[in-house]
């Protein structure tokens, strides 16, 4: 048995008019510079050797797209927006290794354009053999709400430094995209006896510690058909949105592969779904799809 649980040059704005001098310009020159001398000055270098961590889940070019709508008794199914994650083999090295290049994209479709207009994009840099991220690149745009961060991620030293701060870190940190993709190559054996799993990982310049639950084997129907499950339930904040400390809950195959195939969240009113419309070079056979 097993279980799971966003180049660069693409995600940069285009160079601004040459005029003044900003204070945003100035702390992001500081931030690219701060950053160009930490990865200069440990560059190929480890105190300590990385981990060497078990891949038997993804591999190149592998592509998902899901379909994510939301569900309420009156609504019933109203198609929300399309999101895409994608690996790929990364021509760059960081730190003098090879790195996965992981992309996530998500974006709003139809009447929702209109109120609540989203395009996000999420980039992980990801060690191959020590399934650790080395950058994360977050360009977010959700309604008026915007946020663009890089988050360099320095292991040997424990340290992470986004563009507005540098922060100590545990051992083997995540960010969020990177996060997914290490819970896929677990095993059921690596949960505690009480069918948990700690993960830590880092966004907006914090520490978070996510208590992952083992809820057993299910079968769900999909639009791909019936695929027979691992589900599990993550720890969130709760708030304005959600209720309770585990309101999402996460459908993976019981194979090797370990996609998410199904994510629902329940909110005050209803609940938003995440469901797998289409994937494309899976690493392993897709077993887990019933006929």
């Amino acid at each position: 048995m097993h279980c799971m649980i966003h180049n660069i040059p693409e995600t940069r704005a285009k160079p601004p008019m040459p005029g003044k001098i900003t204070s945003s310009d100035r702390k992001l020159f500081l931030f690219s510079v701060t950053a160009f001398i930490l990865l200069t000055l440990v560059q190929g270098l480890h105190a300590q050797p990385l981990r060497q961590h078990p891949n038997q889940a993804f591999g190149n070019n592998e592509h998902l797209t899901y379909r994510v709508y939301y569900n309420s008794m009156f609504t019933g199914n109203v198609t929300a927006g399309e999101a895409t994650i994608s690996v790929k083999d990364s021509k760059q090295q960081m730190f003098g290794r090879q790195v996965w290049h992981i992309v996530g994209e998500g974006k709003s479709k139809g009447a929702f354009n209109w109120f609540y207009k989203v395009r996000d994009r999420f980039e992980s840099y990801v060690d191959k053999e020590a399934l650790i991220p080395y950058l994360f690149v977050r360009r977010t745009r959700e309604g008026n709400y915007r946020k663009d961060d890089d988050v360099y991620f320095f292991h040997d030293q424990k340290l992470a430094v986004s563009r507005t701060a540098k922060k100590p870190v545990p051992e083997n940190i995540q960010d969020f995209v990177s996060a997914l993709f290490f819970m896929r190559t677990l095993n059921l054996e690596d949960f505690r006896a009480d069918s948990s799993y700690h993960l830590n990982f880092f966004l907006d310049d914090s520490v978070y510690v996510s208590k992952i639950l083992y809820r057993g084997t299910e079968e769900i129907k999909t639009s791909l058909g019936k695929i027979r499950c691992l589900k599990f339930a993550p720890m969130m904040a709760t708030g304005e949105v959600f209720a309770n400390a585990y309101p999402i809950e996460v459908w993976v195959t019981d194979d090797k592969n370990h996609l998410p195939v199904l994510v629902e969240a329940k909110v005050i009113v209803g609940s938003v779904r995440m469901e797998l419309i289409e994937y494309k070079h899976l690493r392993n056979p897709f077993t887990a799809r019933l006929k």
